[in-house]
């Protein structure tokens, strides 16, 4: 009878461990989860958000000669801000390069066709790009499938074109490597960075007698570093999974 007394408790005690174990990992998950919401706060007082998000835009993008094609990425669709700006530094190459091809990758939407794609083409032509220069890559859907399909495109020419991928910052390191990972030799990254505001137009110059902002750090800086912390961590969470692939 004192045996199978004891059976019960120890059932009963055994049957709380693993209770205690997931308040135990619990109680860990969000002692984990303070520790880096605290350091992201700290780290958005200072440039390291901004320069890591910097180098993603920058890391082994220059091409040593002309570009032969100029490849802009679909980013949110047309028309959006991340779209539009795309389009814009598109002219800006377009101009600079003239005898450039020019290939908007943007993947076509079932119920308007090739529209958003048109709506991009439609961004350069008004700035005075021809559009015979113009193609479309609108069957991939992500970086890797866009380099395959543009790849496709010229299967033998590969080692000999240059290309110019326009892209966010924070994918242009992604972009390049995958479409040299595709089998192009020649590739360089244009980063479609955007101009903030001046400084000196919205803070407080003590000679103004209108209301200003008296610091940009915690109004303006913070906000837009942590922005980049989210951005940089996401893209680098995507970097991973590519070479996880062996896509980069």
């Amino acid at each position: 009878m004192a045996g199978k007394n004891r059976s019960p408790k120890r059932s009963i005690k055994n049957s709380t461990n693993p209770i205690r174990a997931i308040i135990k990992a619990g109680k860990w998950f969000l002692i984990g989860i303070g520790f880096f919401a605290c350091l992201a706060i700290i780290l958005s007082f200072t440039d390291i958000p901004y320069f890591a998000y910097y180098r993603l835009g920058t890391a082994n993008t220059k091409l040593s000669d002309p570009p032969d094609m100029i490849v802009i990425l679909s980013g949110s669709g047309m028309p959006s801000p991340d779209g539009l700006i795309r389009a814009y530094y598109g002219v800006e190459a377009a101009r600079k390069f003239p005898d450039a091809k020019i290939i908007i990758a943007l993947p076509y939407d079932d119920g308007n066709s090739l529209k958003p794609l048109k709506l991009m083409a439609y961004e350069l032509t008004v700035k005075g790009i021809d559009s015979t220069r113009i193609v479309y890559e609108p069957l991939g859907f992500n970086t890797r499938s866009q380099a395959m399909n543009i790849s496709a495109i010229y299967p033998n020419n590969q080692n000999n074109l240059s290309l110019l991928l326009i892209t966010s910052p924070e994918h242009t390191y992604r972009s390049v490597k995958t479409f040299i990972k595709a089998g192009f030799t020649k590739v360089g990254g244009l980063a479609a960075f955007d101009t903030p505001i001046d400084p000196e137009k919205v803070t407080d110059q003590d000679i103004s007698r209108d209301i200003r902002v008296k610091s940009l750090s915690l109004r303006y800086n913070m906000w837009s570093y942590l922005h980049y912390e989210l951005i940089v961590m996401r893209e680098y969470c995507a970097i991973g999974y590519y070479k996880l692939k062996g896509w980069i």
